[in-house]
């Protein structure tokens, strides 16, 4: 039985050992109970009514949808959420995303267990915890242009190993109009060429493949 003193988390991960492992964590924590788990992101939206946690562990790679729009989804039904996003990735667009959502902590899964019990505590006591190294990236491209919307669509479209002419089509736009997106895309991302240019965008979380 959880007592009222005890901070109550709710883990959200598709990896059942990761989710194992977090519970066994928390769970040896006198002063914390893992109170429930999801494995999707309409899932975690559903449970997270019938738990509302104190602290959300949130996965940012789910098999039905994002984490982020999991977590702009309890959020908006609940403003005061306090969400950890976890993930493998540093992709600072991503991050960005995450944070602007209002995520309270963004922590990678290869940290040490310790973290990860520091920044629940941290969160419950109503602070923000982002590790040095994942804000050395977001400072890093602070002051990139960053790609419009339908530049994204077009790089999208070239990490799909898609022609000018085809991308055209795809898009109802001109093969001369998806040149200039290509060239755009190209400086802003300081790549050399279009399969560089893919590589920067699923590094830094702009595209997916």
């Amino acid at each position: 039985m959880n007592s009222p003193s005890q901070i109550r988390v709710f883990s959200v991960d598709d990896h059942p050992l990761l989710r194992e492992g977090i519970a066994a964590l928390v769970n040896n924590q006198p002063d914390m109970v893992l109170i429930g788990q999801a494995s999707t992101g309409s899932e975690a939206i559903q449970l997270f009514k019938e738990y509302l946690p104190d602290v959300t562990l949130l996965d940012l790679r789910l098999p039905d949808m994002s984490g982020i729009d999991t977590l702009i989804a309890i959020r908006t039904a609940f403003p005061n959420a306090r969400v950890i996003m976890l993930t493998t990735f540093e992709g600072d667009v991503e991050i960005h995303r995450a944070l602007q959502a209002g995520a309270s902590g963004y922590l990678l899964k290869n940290m040490p267990p310790s973290e990860l019990l520091d920044v629940i505590r941290l969160v419950h006591a109503g602070k923000k915890r982002i590790p040095p190294e994942i804000a050395s990236q977001l400072a890093e491209h602070m002051a990139d242009e960053a790609l419009t919307e339908r530049e994204v669509e077009v790089l999208q479209q070239v990490a799909g190993g898609n022609k000018n002419r085809d991308i055209a089509n795809k898009l109802f736009i001109s093969e001369e109009t998806v040149k200039v997106h290509v060239k755009h895309i190209m400086e802003k991302l300081g790549a050399a060429d279009r399969t560089q240019a893919v590589a920067i965008g699923i590094r830094r979380g702009i595209i997916q493949l």
